[in-house]
């Protein structure tokens, strides 16, 4: 279990101190990192400038196998086996031989958080100052370990080259959603030029709200207008606010100067369906395993981020197949001939054979114990189908 050392007002006292390993981000990468090394023995800090499970940025929803097979289905909202695609003049149901859930974000953030072995604490992180043994700066103090995770987002607080990635020049998309009271019984995207061209809108319910907003793959595009229009034809309201983030749609390199990187600040969001979520517990994993072998004196950091670097660069031809994809969505989708490519698309055989490829990308079977960064097994269609029981006073959940 976590321990807890937040600090408040005057009780934000001086943070320091010497670890076996600082990891920066206390989202989903890092979380799945710090669970890799539970029962190490190794002094493990988790610092992140909000407290775990404190800032929602997504609409949440990943593969119900994640979640399942990572032990996190209590945190799940509501189950889907179909995706629901809106044109203009025609809507696309696709059934697919897995399943999407929503989930709650900070019950999934406190299941995995327990499954690790760390201490906490709120800073923020503002560089590094890279050596045999690496000295993180904060807000509050100076933090020095041997091994360091940057999984603070798509700023890549920790990197060198941080300047050249920001936006609204950067290669990242934008969204922004609004979660108001509301059910619905699909998930639903919108390919609609009348909300974004480069882009598309998205309805997912979870339980008694609505996640709705839209996404721009060019980020010079903003998008609050269309998503207040999307929630006006919806019939839903504003409530709650908004929320957003940027989304890096490019893989970048996972290591530097002796720093492991993972999620958004290693580009790992899957172009085109800005999925972040199981890729970033997917290289998580991945990170902590490598980790767990230097602290089990296995292997040397070096030798770890020689393993990482060429585990995220097997990676790339997937990353870049999805953007070349992404950028012939925002060159047709205003035109029939995206009508055309969804006709031809929506054949049974072709959604089986793209979306098992797609999930393959980053199969379920790796967050299963045993598994290891070279010997993940690629995603099987299930001979009986997954069936999960809704938490009391949510709503059903369907068939995974």
């Amino acid at each position: 279990m976590p321990v807890r050392a937040t600090k408040r007002g005057a009780e934000r006292t001086p943070l320091g101190g010497e670890y076996d390993v600082v990891i920066c981000g206390a989202s989903f990468a890092g979380l799945a990192v710090a669970r890799e090394l539970s029962g190490s023995g190794a002094r493990v800090l988790i610092v992140d400038r909000y407290e775990i499970g404190e800032r929602q940025t997504s609409a949440c929803a990943a593969p119900t196998e994640w979640l399942v097979n990572l032990g996190l289905e209590a945190s799940i909202r509501q189950t889907f086996r179909d995706l629901v695609m809106h044109r203009p003049e025609k809507t696309y149901r696709w059934t697919l031989s897995w399943s999407f859930s929503t989930f709650d974000y900070a019950q999934l953030c406190e299941l995995l958080a327990a499954q690790g072995d760390f201490t906490f604490d709120t800073a923020k992180v503002d560089g590094i100052t890279r050596g045999t043994v690496h000295t993180v700066h904060t807000d509050r103090g100076d933090l020095r370990a041997p091994l360091v995770v940057d999984a603070l987002g798509w700023r890549r607080v920790l990197s060198e080259q941080r300047d050249a990635i920001q936006p609204p020049e950067a290669r990242l998309s934008r969204g922004l959603e609004v979660h108001p009271p509301a059910t619905g019984d699909d998930l639903e995207l919108w390919l609609d030029p009348k909300y974004i061209v480069p882009g598309y809108s998205w309805a997912f319910p979870a339980g008694d709200e609505l996640r709705t907003g839209v996404g721009s793959f060019d980020p010079h595009i903003k998008v609050k207008e269309p998503t207040v229009q999307l929630a006006h034809d919806l019939g839903i309201g504003l409530e709650g606010g908004y929320q957003g983030n940027w989304i890096p749609h490019r893989l970048r390199p996972a290591t530097g100067d002796g720093v492991f990187f993972a999620g958004d600040s290693a580009g790992h969001c899957l172009p085109t369906t800005a999925e972040g979520i199981r890729t970033a517990l997917y290289f998580g994993l991945a990170v902590g395993r490598e980790l767990r072998k230097v602290l089990d004196g296995r292997q040397t950091r070096e030798q770890a981020l020689v393993r990482y670097h060429a585990f995220n660069e097997e990676h790339r031809y997937a990353f870049d197949w999805l953007w070349r994809v992404q950028t012939v969505v925002s060159g047709i989708n205003k035109y029939p001939a995206m009508d055309t490519a969804l006709d031809l698309m929506s054949r049974p055989r072709f959604i089986r054979w793209a979306f098992r490829h797609y999930l393959n990308i980053a199969p379920p079977s790796f967050a299963l114990d045993g598994a290891s960064p070279w010997s993940s097994a690629p995603w099987e269609e299930p001979a009986e189908p997954l069936m999960l029981r809704a938490p009391d006073g949510v709503g059903t959940l369907a068939a995974a």
